[in-house]
Parts: C-alpha cells; sequence; structure tokens
C-alpha cells in the first residue's frame, strides 16, 4: 500500500488540473511557534521609482495573535529591500479601538489586529509630496533626510503605526538611496 499525501498548496491548486481540490488548513491541533506566519497582507506601490511599483509587505509572526510581533518590508522592483521593521502586533491597534469597553477582550483585540493589517496599506496613507512645500522640519528628524525628500516634488511618503504607538512617515531618498524616517 503506498501512502500519498492530499495536501495542496494555493500555487498548486492554481495551477493543477485538479483545481476542485481545496487546500484545507491544519487543524488547531498543529503546533504554532514563534515562527508561525499568521497573517500576510501585500500590495504594490509607487514609491522608490516612478516607473515601477515597490512591494510592501506585513506580515503576523508569532504562536498567537496577541503576542506575535508584525514585519514591515519594502522591497524594491528588483528585489532590494528599502525598509525592514519588526514591531508588536498590539501596536496596530488604534488608539479609539482601545477606548471601547468592549476592545477589552482577547477576541475583540485580535479581530482589530487583523482589521489594522487589511487597511495598513490603505490608498489614503501615501501621500505625493512625501513633504508639503511649507512644511517646517520636526526637531526628531535627521535635518539631511528631511531636506534630501523634502527637495523632490515626487518622492512619496508613507504613513503608519510605529512600534512606540506614534504615526510615521517615511519616504525614499533617491539622493541618499534609501527609506528615511521623515515625521513621527
Amino acid at each position: 500500500m503506498q501512502a500519498t499525501s492530499c495536501i495542496n498548496t494555493e500555487h498548486e491548486v492554481g495551477t493543477t488540473k485538479n483545481a476542485e481540490k481545496v487546500y484545507t488548513p491544519p487543524t488547531a491541533s498543529a503546533r504554532l511557534t514563534n515562527r508561525s506566519i499568521l497573517n500576510t497582507v501585500r500590495t504594490a506601490h509607487y514609491f522608490s521609482n516612478t516607473r515601477s511599483k515597490d512591494n510592501f509587505i506585513l506580515q503576523l509572526q508569532g504562536a498567537k495573535i496577541l503576542n506575535s510581533q508584525a514585519r514591515f518590508v519594502i522591497l524594491s522592483s528588483t528585489g532590494d529591500t528599502l525598509r525592514k521593521e519588526v514591531m508588536p502586533a498590539v501596536a496596530l491597534i488604534n488608539s479609539r479601538d482601545l477606548d471601547d469597553p468592549q476592545a477589552a477582550t482577547v477576541r475583540a483585540r485580535e479581530i482589530a489586529i487583523l482589521k489594522a493589517m487589511n487597511t495598513f496599506f490603505a490608498d489614503d496613507r501615501f501621500t505625493q509630496p512625501a513633504v508639503p512645500r511649507a512644511s517646517v522640519q520636526p526637531e526628531n528628524v535627521d535635518g539631511q533626510n528631511w531636506k534630501t525628500v523634502k527637495e523632490d516634488t515626487k518622492a512619496v511618503g508613507f504613513d503608519y503605526p510605529s512600534g512606540d504607538g506614534h504615526e510615521r512617515r517615511i519616504a525614499y531618498s533617491k539622493k541618499l538611496q534609501k527609506a528615511v524616517v521623515i515625521a513621527e
């Protein structure tokens, strides 16, 4: 008797002739570890280059949603890593959501994290130019980074919650050839 596997990955289901066999995720008895990927959200957006879109990835990694880490990565269209940041998953929860008394339950906070992941790359978080013409340099931002981005009127800014709970704006500095923080 021959034992065979009947588990199909999404890729195999999409390319196989037996597309009616749908992948079934592992049962609850499967062991989750700190390296387990619980959720991934991706988008492509213009950032470092006006001709090709970069890949923005947010992954939730850990054994439990509330204790997991959110890994935020920006990859250029050529595959270079432009930004890599790790923050606690609870940093994704909006402070207004935490003020709600019903948000105190574990389930409500987990749902809030997953919803925040789905809106992390919303179009309204991208701005162009990254630094408006009349803006004044914030005190807690490196002057060279801010100046190089302000000079580039085609630079795209991206706003997102940082690990310390504040909003952060990053942009790609063509002069410095890297993604830099321009507002916190």
